[in-house]
């Protein structure tokens, strides 16, 4: 276990060095075909790493328990630290941990511990007892390097449409304009309030024309996005000073083409959770 932690604190180093020297992780330069590449050469890694581990002590170490459980605590303290700073990028490091190096190398390393793992299983597989273990273990390998990589393709616009004025360009994050495969117009604003005067829903009913023609009426609400095309659209926001007379309104437009496969991933965990009880029923009754 020692061995462990001392692995699992040189990984948090080599982290330090690199956020040191290099700044933060700029997740843009992994934009596809950059992530795919990525994730050959990681498949391709694991693959070596395990058969080294018949020569090398510290290649089999990786792929045991006795790794991923320091691997994991790493992980939790990591994560904590996520979940008590806010994370608005201020600047600081621990503001935006999703580019803080340690944090990213520390789950790039359970990573390759579970792609180990399930090399090692896979070795000596029996249907009945390896497949809870399998569909979990590929579920949570699968969700977390698609979730990842995806991260650099994943588009988060903002479009202010105007009530009667089709509009098909939306803002990214750095103040680009973006022509989008789909157009938008405003019919109308919705409003409704509180008897204080408070907004207690917001909505827009839209038209959407696709790039194939297709012209759809819907209502876009908050928290109820629309999906269109891989997209999904969200009321954003709308003219405060107008209120409910407000012409205009701001829709979030997103856009990831990996989620599929994160959802992928998600279904293969919970199917081997059923499988475990399933089966764990059936050898109470044997």
């Amino acid at each position: 276990m020692k061995e462990g932690f001392l692995i699992g604190a040189g990984v948090v180093a080599a982290g330090l060095v690199l956020q040191l020297s290099v700044g933060r992780v700029v997740w843009n330069t992994f934009a596809w075909p950059v992530n795919g590449f990525v994730l050959v050469g990681f498949f391709a890694l694991i693959a070596i790493v395990s058969l080294l581990g018949r020569r090398f002590y510290v290649c089999q170490f990786i792929g045991s328990n006795r790794a991923a459980i320091p691997a994991l605590v790493y992980a939790v303290v990591l994560t904590i630290v996520m979940g008590l700073v806010r994370q608005d990028g201020s600047g600081s490091w621990f503001s935006d941990m999703l580019s803080f190096w340690p944090f990213v190398l520390v789950y790039v390393y359970i990573a390759l511990i579970l792609g180990l793992v399930i090399i090692r299983r896979s070795l000596r597989f029996r249907w009945r007892r390896d497949i809870p273990f399998m569909l979990n273990h590929l579920g949570l390998f699968l969700a977390m390097t698609t979730a990842t990589l995806g991260n650099a393709d994943m588009q988060r616009l903002k479009m202010v449409t105007t009530v009667d004025e089709p509009e098909w360009r939306a803002l990214a994050s750095g103040g680009a304009i973006v022509e989008m495969p789909i157009v938008i117009e405003l019919k109308r604003f919705i409003m409704e309030t509180y008897d204080d005067g408070s907004p207690r829903r917001f909505a827009s009913d839209v038209q959407i024309l696709t790039k194939s023609g297709k012209r759809i009426q819907t209502t876009v609400d908050v928290n109820k996005p629309v999906k269109v095309d891989g997209w999904k659209i969200y009321q954003y926001g709308y003219d405060t000073q107008m209120g409910a007379m407000s012409q205009i309104s701001i829709l979030e437009l997103v856009n990831d083409p990996w989620l599929p496969l994160v959802y992928l991933g998600i279904y293969m965990m919970l199917s081997g959770a059923v499988f475990m009880f399933v089966l764990g029923e059936r050898r109470k009754r044997v």
